[in-house]
């Protein structure tokens, strides 16, 4: 899918640079970096939009003493 991007372009000339000493396609790298980046960058904003819910009060919380129980190990 046709998708336009705006870069620093110190950016795209090390892109640029990269495809042809290696004889590849800028947009091979782009998609190569945007793939390979992907699971971070969702693993990451995942993690901040849960504190965000947390500190809106949107999340269920639990104590202590409410895990043990939950988990059976209340003695």
């Amino acid at each position: 899918m046709p998708t336009t991007l705006r870069m620093p372009a110190e950016v795209e000339d090390r892109y640029k640079r990269l495809a042809d000493e290696t004889g590849r396609s800028a947009s091979y790298f782009y998609k190569k970096a945007l793939t390979e980046s992907i699971d971070s960058l969702e693993y990451t904003y995942g993690l901040l939009k849960q504190v965000e819910d947390y500190r809106a009060g949107k999340l269920k919380t639990y104590t202590l003493d409410e895990v043990k129980r939950l988990c059976g190990l209340d003695d």
